[in-house]
């Protein structure tokens, strides 16, 4: 079997581990962090890669060639921090403890190093892989040598190479003369970038022939060229791996020198002692064998996962971990203050494959915030942040925002440039407040998470921490809290290009973690490419349009609320004898159980008389003022949030209330409506159904209301595959007649308006994992003959009931459940010991794929009637979604057509066992609609 010769950028690493990781320190205070990253990096090389020679690469103190050659050679590079400084002797002993070889040869970098091995380990036999994050080396790669990157799984062979850079490994040196090297700051060709490189290399196949042609290159790129000309061989030495140094004195041969080496448990124990290592320790104690380290070899989690050690493991843990993307270092964060710089990173983004994007604004209103500033990044760890509105006084002369926006806005609008952030749907609202239509979003990383581990949270600072092993700079850090914050804008310009560039950075770098996580499984990549990102165009569109609302009626509706509210109190004060505030918990408890002497339900966790919703409820069954109460807060609730509250909420500029859809909130992947909270209204009550009258339409316009008919008992037929219930639905029945025709044993035609209610309660109760005793309260009856009914009905549905066991058993397996499309939905108590906790989880097992798949299928529905909407050029909107419904804004001209195609459009989003159907409304308001 071929031999093996495998080489560890170290100086590359060192920066990566210290940065990747929290602030660790061990009890006398002393900074672990790097010395933790960096050996669970060689823990987990040994482990995936077994190779029979192998040596750990530093660079030497002091000078080399390149720095005689070039006096500004790594010029922009910081001196290396205190912290990272005290780690490196550690790291060191470490290595060698470990049983890996460590070269360091004074005068010659790591890289030359690392290229002379791969030389002479070819010409001996061996092949090569080197583990590396600079795309430097990429020039070393062979039939016999293999870059990989162990941040982020990626491995370069040739045919990687050329996929990653465009050009093959023996012109990378070529393409990095053109380009330059920001990190080691050699200069390239300016506004060139790796597009126009690529280009240039294709057609004239290599640096000489570029510059054999330069008369050639029109435009300002070829005058750029012609002014490189005399510098380009320069920079081509400077990037040019040295493959035939000299290391004789360091090492005899690879044979001799680089055998990889037993571990010196001993030395390790006396390092994991010191640096509080306590989990690594404990293995060496009990023996545990070096070959499958409990860390990164069991699989247990990413590269950089802290939760063995860290003070932070609380946070950290996952169910599916990914390995983390360490930023390359040191960071090169640009503030962009002049219109050369600008236009230079235009070039920078337009010849970039993908861009991370992020606004810096004056608000976390969509729909009024104004833009403070823009960051860029294409290569992570080189950032920009270009500021527009920052007005703190003695604030450096920044470029003006119209300035700014007519450079980016070909770029901002052209959906060929690909680009990505955090929650784009924001970003795009910020620059449609400027005039600017924001395409070509081919990345969310919000949504990215969201698809990939729904329970988790999705916030930029968690899935560093979580993906990353970073902390990033908080928003309080340069803002400050309470009453004493600033806004952005009144922000350092220093303080804001270290917050704002590291947005940008980092989210690039979390794309390039998570992104292989979601491509990996063809469901979620389906989910994530099909549903949740066009859902999020669709949706900004949605939250733009609004609603149009009737302050007056809303006015006319609160007052009447008022009133009574007001004759509510009086008949609470007759009951209770006394005047008393029946908004206050103290007061009411003294009148229910002290002088009333009403029987105390339950308790608060301080010991008093529990007055709470469900308490009220219970006593409502027996007493009157109980429930007199819970409709004074009934009617509370209608006054306060939406008579009272929606008219203030109109935007000035619109006229109309504008919702925000959190995508990235549910687990089950439904939305959620906040300000205003447009799901929420009550419809079960006359005051709650009026309140949908004062959403309405403008002259010429209906509003139109389409609803998925019992979406989710399809989805149950569809699932369980259960015959009864596949046989109703494709025969149009009632399902709800149907179930009490097979529960009570007659023809559906004898089913009276009582027994269809007993199978409404039970057919949707029971997918929502109602037990016999809520069954009993529901439907007002003895527990024993709602448990007869359940028993009925899994006798006459035994396919759902075969469906629900499997389910429970699978979710306890594997962790989750998922939808008919593939979303998975986590379930983190379905193991729990905690008993409650866990039947929730059993509960949610089943219902969560009903809900899931009814969330997925109205997100296609949104989608397909937009893109209707767009392909037809209508002047109809959707104006809100409000769980299984679309509602719409549509002319009186367009009625016809869109009666006729809605129902079509959202029955054909899918195709399960039954079929799926739209029931569609039309009135002059929401609730005529319905």
């Amino acid at each position: 079997m071929q031999k093996t010769l495998l080489l560890v950028d170290g100086s590359s690493y060192l920066y990566r581990a210290f940065h990747a990781l929290p602030d660790m320190r061990n009890a006398q205070g002393a900074p672990t962090g790097a010395l933790y990253g960096f050996i669970n990096m060689l823990r987990r090389l040994r482990t995936d890669y077994p190779a029979s020679y192998l040596a750990c690469v530093f660079d030497a103190k002091g000078k080399t060639f390149r720095d005689d050659l070039y006096a500004d050679y790594k010029a922009t590079r910081k001196s290396m921090p205190e912290d990272l400084v005290l780690q490196i002797e550690p790291i060191h002993a470490a290595v060698r403890a470990m049983g890996w070889p460590i070269l360091m040869v004074d005068g010659v970098e790591a890289d030359d190093v690392i290229g002379t091995l791969a030389v002479l380990a070819s010409q001996h036999g061996l092949d090569t892989i080197v583990s590396t994050g600079d795309k430097d080396l990429a020039q070393l790669v062979n039939a016999h040598v293999t870059l990989i990157n162990t941040m982020s799984n990626e491995t370069l062979d040739r045919e990687a190479v050329i996929a990653k850079f465009g050009v093959p490994p023996e012109r990378i040196v070529d393409y990095l003369s053109l380009i330059g090297d920001t990190v080691d700051n050699v200069p390239g060709v300016d506004k060139v970038g790796p597009k126009t490189a690529v280009k240039w290399l294709a057609k004239y196949d290599s640096l000489d022939g570029v510059i054999a042609h330069a008369a050639d290159i029109s435009g300002a790129v070829g005058e750029h060229l012609r002014k490189a000309l005399d510098w380009l061989p320069q920079a081509k030495v400077l990037v040019t791996v040295k493959t035939d140094c000299d290391l004789a004195g360091h090492m005899v041969s690879i044979a001799e020198s680089l055998q990889a080496g037993e571990a010196d448990n001993q030395a390790l124990m006396a390092l994991y002692t010191e640096y509080n290592f306590k989990s690594w320790l404990r293995d060496l104690t009990n023996l545990v064998a070096a070959s499958a380290p409990p860390a990164a070899a069991a699989g247990q989690g990413g590269l950089f996962d802290v939760s063995v050690d860290s003070p932070a493991s609380a946070t950290h843990p996952s169910a599916t971990p990914v390995a983390p993307l360490a930023a390359p270092l040191p960071t090169d964060y640009e503030l962009v203050l002049t219109a050369e710089r600008l236009d230079h990173w235009l070039q920078i983004i337009t010849d970039a494959e993908l861009t991370a994007l992020d606004t810096e604004t004056t608000s976390l209103n969509t729909m009024q915030a104004r833009l403070v500033g823009i960051s860029l990044c294409c290569t992570p760890g080189y950032a920009a942040y270009i500021p527009v509105a920052h007005r703190y006084q003695d604030a450096p002369a920044q470029l003006p925002l119209e300035q700014v926006l007519a450079v980016l806005k070909p770029w901002l609008e052209d959906p060929a440039q690909r680009k990505v952030g955090q929650n784009m749907k924001y970003d795009s609202h910020i620059f449609a407040n400027h005039g600017i239509a924001l395409q070509g979003v081919a990345h969310d990383t919000m949504l990215e998470s969201y698809v990939f581990e729904s329970h988790r949270t999705h916030d930029m600072d968690s899935l560093a921490l979580r993906h990353l092993g970073h902390k990033t700079i908080a928003y309080t850090e340069v803002c400050g809290k309470g009453a004493s914050q600033i806004g952005f804008d009144e922000v350092d310009l220093e303080r804001a290009t270290a917050y704002a560039a590291e947005d940008a950075d980092i989210t690039l770098q979390l794309h390039h973690a998570m992104w292989p996580q979601v491509e990996s499984v063809d469901a979620l990549r389906y989910i994530y490419e099909k549903i949740e990102l066009p859902a999020a165009v669709v949706l900004q569109k949605i939250e733009r349009n609004g609603v149009l609302i009737d302050s007056d009626l809303l006015g006319i509706q609160s007052n009447e609320l008022g009133r009574k509210m007001l004759d509510i109190e009086q008949q609470a004060y007759a009951l209770a004898e006394q005047p008393f505030n029946l908004n206050s918990p103290k007061q009411l408890a003294e009148i229910l159980f002290v002088k009333l002497q009403l029987p105390v339900v339950k308790k608060t966790p301080s010991g008093t008389p529990s007055t709470d919703e469900d308490v009220l409820q219970k006593l409502a069954e027996d007493y009157p003022l109980p429930k007199i109460l819970l409709d004074y807060r009934s009617l509370s609730k209608l006054k306060s949030t939406y008579t009272d509250k929606l008219p203030k909420m109109v935007n000035p500029d619109t006229g109309r209330v504008h919702t925000n859809y959190a995508q990235a909130v549910a687990v089950t992947g439904r939305l959620a409506s906040n300000e205003p909270n447009l799901q929420n209204i009550p419809v079960r009550t006359a005051e709650g159904r009026r309140i949908r009258e004062a959403f309405i339409a403008p002259a010429g316009s209906v509003i139109v209301s389409a609803d998925y008919s019992q979406i989710e008992l399809r989805i149950m037929a569809h699932l369980s595959g259960d015959e009864a219930m596949l046989r109703a639905f494709a025969a149009g029945e009632d399902i709800h007649r149907a179930t009490a025709a097979e529960i009570f044993g007659m023809a559906p035609s004898e089913v009276g308006s009582e027994q269809r209610r007993y199978a409404k309660v039970i057919n949707f109760g029971l997918i929502y994992g109602m037990s016999a005793f809520g069954l009993a309260g529901n439907l007002g009856i003895e527990r024993g003959a709602a448990q007869m009914y359940i028993d009925k009905y899994f006798l006459r549905f035994a396919g759902v009931k075969r469906f629900m066991d499997e389910t429970r058993l699978l979710a306890k397996e594997q962790g989750y459940v998922e939808t008919v499309f593939g979303r998975r939905l986590w379930l983190p108590e379905i193991n729990s010991p905690n008993g409650p906790r866990r039947q929730g989880a059993e509960r949610a097992a089943i219902n969560a794929p009903m809900q899931g798949t009814a969330a997925d299928l109205i997100k296609l529905a949104m989608v397909a009637v937009q893109d209707f909407i767009e392909r037809e050029r209508l002047h109809s909107l959707l104006i809100m979604q409000v769980h299984d419904e679309l509602v719409l804004q549509v002319t009186q001209e367009e009625l016809p057509l869109i009666r006729e195609k809605l129902p079509q459009l959202m029955a054909g989003v899918a195709q399960l066992k039954v079929p799926l159907t739209a029931e569609v409304g039309v009135g002059n308001n929401w609730e005529e609609a319905h």
